[in-house]
């Protein structure tokens, strides 16, 4: 992860990844109305769910390579694009929490590692520094998160396809949890040498 500002390509707001990655903030309260349906007497609407989810996933690839293709990188678009991935892994974790899906220890150390991020963001900012763009392993991550919540939410039901689902949603979720937390452990060594600069420059 490099948390160094890299030249901005466009000011334009109005660019295809840009209108992608708001497209995924909009689907964002959709989905987490579809899981939660059930809930509150309403009908399973987890295939819909899972519709919104693939298109998050699709769109969340598509952005950050049309982006970098077309020349269209942005300001606008580097903040949008790590906001959709947070929101749906929030938005996620707070639907299958509540449908049990998923134990709350894994919600809590998810949850755990964001606030770590939050704190970094802030001590960056307080030193004069962008937020940290996200990086390979942070997106290896999400990847692996994205793939874990739709097979974890397919676990909910019977016969062998939620059988495999649960085993594949469970391995998913075991190898994006890890790497969540590796990214992090990244990014506080990173900003703790950014500190440590400048307090030597001072």
């Amino acid at each position: 992860m490099e948390v160094q500002e890299t030249r901005v390509q466009t000011n334009r707001v109005l660019t295809i990844p840009n209108i992608l990655s708001m497209a995924r903030l909009v689907g964002v309260p959709v989905f987490l109305w579809l899981i939660l349906r059930p809930e509150f007497g309403g009908p399973k609407s987890d295939g819909w769910a899972l519709l919104v989810l693939m298109f998050s996933g699709v769109s969340d690839y598509l952005d950050g390579k049309l982006a970098r293709r077309w020349n269209q990188i942005s300001s606008l678009g580097r903040l949008l694009d790590p906001a959709a991935d947070r929101l749906y892994i929030l938005s996620t974790l707070v639907g299958l929490t509540w449908r049990e899906i998923l134990p709350l220890w894994l919600t809590a150390a998810l949850l755990a590692r964001e606030l770590m991020l939050l704190v970094m963001v802030a001590i960056l900012r307080r030193h004069g520094y962008p937020p940290p763009q996200v990086n390979f392993l942070g997106k290896a991550a999400t990847f692996n998160l994205m793939y874990a919540f739709p097979l974890l939410l397919l676990s909910d039901g019977g016969g062998w396809l939620a059988t495999l689902a649960t085993v594949f949603g469970w391995a998913f979720a075991g190898w994006g949890t890890t790497l969540y937390w590796w990214a992090g452990v990244l990014y506080v060594v990173q900003v703790r040498r950014l500190v440590k600069a400048d307090a030597v420059a001072d």
